[in-house]
C-alpha cells in the first residue's frame, strides 16, 4: 500500500487532503493518508476568535465567493445555510485627511466607464483627462510579465494610478505596483486592453463578469471562517491519520525512491508522496536542498499586524453606506486599511456594536520595524490614534484583539511566476512525488488554496493510476 503525507495543516493542506481522500474512495485506491501539522490546532492563518459578542478572524475575513471550486467545496461539506455573504457599501480612501468614496462602477479603483472616471473626487480634472489616452493608445510592448503599475500608468496616467488604483491594489496584493506582475494580480487587463483597444472599455464590456451576485462576491460563515476548517477536519478525521503538534525537520529520498520524513518530537514517517503545504522558508529548511536553494532564496514574503477594536457604540455612527477605507502612503495615518467589520459582515457584532480591523504592512520597512517592536498595549494605541484621526472616534474599547504575521504573508514580485517554474522543474528532477503547494506559490486567497489542494490531490491520483 503507497502512503502520502501532508505536512501543513492549513486550508490549502486540509483540501489536498480532503480530495485526496475524495478521489481514494471514488477510484477504489489503496491509499494510506498522514496529515502533520505543527500548532495544536489546524487551520494555519485561518482562525476565529470569539470575544464579547464579537467575531474576528487571525487571517482572512472571506473567500471569494465566485471563484471556481469554491461553491462546490462548500456544498460538498453542506455548509450553504451556514454561509453568509458581504454587505454592500462603499469603500473610502483617506485622502488629505477626508475620506473620500471610490467611485461606483470600478474594479480595484479602475473605472469601468467614462462617467464613473470623472465622478472620481479623488483625481483632478487633468488627471482625469490624461485617463482617456486609454481609449485611444494601442498596446505595442506589455505582456503578462510586465509591471502592472507601469502599465497601467502608461494608459491612465499617473494621477489616477497613484491616488485611485494603487491604493487599493498595493493593499489587496501586499506590494508596490510597479514590483508586481499583471501575470500575479490582473493578466485579464491585458487581455482586455489588447482585443478592445481600452482597458476601461473591456472592463464595460465585460462589467457583469465583476458585478454578478449585486456586488455580493465575498463569503464567510456565521460563525467565522473556521467553519470550513473544522467541517475539513471532520470529513478527513475517519480516514487520515491527523497528527498534530508535531514538527517536521527534514526529508529525505530513500534508495528505492520513497522518503523518510524525520521529526523533532514523533519517530520518522516514511512515505511514497509528499504535499509540502507550509512557507517557502520551511519548505527549503525541510529538504535542505544546495540545488533548490537559489530558487527558494528568490522567493519573498512581507509582514502584517492586524488589529481589531469592538466599541460600546452602534455602528451608525461610520459614514453611510461604507465599509472601510484604505490609507495610501504619506496619509497622515500610520495604518494601511481599515475595514468597518460589523458593517459589512453583519454576524461578527450580535448586538451591532462597532466594530472595526486596522491593518499594517511592512511597505514602509523602517516604520514597520518599529511597529513590530511594540507590545499588544501600544499596538492598541496605535490603532486608537489612527481611528480618531480618521473617523473622529475616541471612546475606549471594550474588546481588542493583536495579530502579527511576521514574515508569513507572501509577496508576489515581478519575477515571481518564472521563479515558480524554475523551481517546480528543479522539484520534479531532484524529489519526485515530492509536492509544494500553498500561498508562496500559487495564489494568496483562500480560493486559490482551495483550488491548489485540489490539483494537489489529483497529480497524485494520477502519478498512482497511470
Amino acid at each position: 500500500m503507497k502512503t502520502a503525507v501532508v505536512i501543513g495543516g492549513g486550508i490549502t493542506g486540509l483540501s489536498a487532503m480532503y480530495y485526496l481522500q475524495q478521489l481514494k474512495h471514488s477510484l477504489k485506491i489503496n491509499l494510506k493518508l498522514i496529515l502533520v501539522e505543527e500548532k495544536s490546532l489546524l487551520g494555519g492563518k485561518i482562525s476565529t476568535i470569539k470575544n464579547d459578542d464579537f467575531i474576528m478572524e487571525t487571517g482572512a475575513d472571506s473567500i471569494v465567493a465566485r471563484k471556481e471550486g469554491v461553491s462546490e467545496l462548500i456544498s460538498d461539506l453542506q455548509l450553504e445555510d451556514a454561509m453568509v455573504n458581504n454587505a454592500t457599501g462603499k469603500s473610502f480612501i483617506y485622502h488629505q485627511q477626508k475620506l473620500l468614496p471610490i467611485p461606483d462602477d470600478t474594479i480595484f479603483g479602475i473605472p469601468m466607464s467614462k462617467e464613473s472616471l470623472f465622478s472620481s473626487e479623488l483625481v483632478s480634472e487633468e488627471g482625469k483627462k490624461e485617463a482617456l489616452k486609454d481609449l485611444t493608445t494601442q498596446n505595442s510592448s506589455f505582456t503578462k510579465d510586465s509591471s502592472v503599475g507601469e502599465f497601467l500608468e502608461a494608459f491612465l496616467g499617473k494621477e489616477l494610478v497613484q491616488n485611485q488604483i494603487a491604493p487599493v491594489l498595493s493593499g489587496v496584493y501586499s506590494g508596490k505596483l510597479n514590483e508586481l506582475t499583471l501575470a500575479t494580480t490582473l493578466p485579464y487587463l491585458l487581455e482586455y486592453k489588447n482585443k478592445y483597444g481600452s482597458i476601461i472599455k473591456g472592463l464595460g464590456e465585460n462589467k457583469q463578469k465583476f458585478q454578478s451576485g449585486g456586488n455580493k462576491k465575498f463569503a464567510s460563515f456565521k460563525d467565522g471562517l473556521s467553519a470550513i476548517i473544522d467541517r475539513l477536519e471532520e470529513k478527513i478525521t475517519p480516514d487520515v491519520e491527523v497528527l498534530t503538534e508535531m514538527k517536521a525537520t527534514k526529508l529525505a529520498r530513500r534508495e528505492d525512491g520513497g522518503y523518510v520524513i524525520s521529526f523533532e518530537n514523533h519517530e520518522e514517517i516514511e512515505t511514497d508522496y509528499a504535499v509540502l503545504s507550509i512557507p517557502h522558508n520551511a519548505a527549503k529548511s525541510l529538504l535542505q536542498s544546495d540545488e533548490l536553494e537559489h530558487h527558494f532564496n528568490q522567493l519573498e514574503d512581507s509582514s502584517l499586524i492586524s488589529v481589531y477594536l469592538g466599541f460600546d457604540i452602534p455602528d451608525e455612527q461610520l459614514p453611510a453606506d461604507g465599509t472601510g477605507f484604505i490609507a495610501p502612503e504619506n496619509s497622515g495615518l500610520v495604518c494601511n486599511a481599515c475595514t468597518w467589520t460589523s458593517r459589512k459582515w453583519t454576524h461578527t457584532s450580535k448586538h451591532h456594536r462597532l466594530l472595526l480591523r486596522l491593518f499594517y504592512k511592512n511597505t514602509d520597512p523602517d516604520a514597520f520595524i518599529y511597529l513590530n517592536r511594540l507590545d499588544e498595549e501600544e499596538l492598541i494605541r496605535v490603532a486608537l490614534k489612527d481611528i480618531e484621526k480618521s473617523l473622529g472616534i475616541t471612546g475606549k474599547p471594550v474588546t481588542a484583539e493583536v495579530t502579527k504575521w511576521d514574515h508569513q504573508m507572501p509577496k508576489y514580485h515581478l519575477k515571481h511566476r518564472k521563479t515558480i517554474e524554475a523551481l517546480d522543474s528543479a522539484m520534479s528532477a531532484e524529489f519526485p512525488n515530492v509536492i509544494l503547494a500553498g500561498c508562496s506559490y500559487y495564489g494568496v486567497g483562500i480560493a486559490d488554496c482551495i483550488k491548489n489542494g485540489r490539483e494537489t490531490a489529483q497529480k497524485i491520483i494520477d502519478s498512482l493510476t497511470v
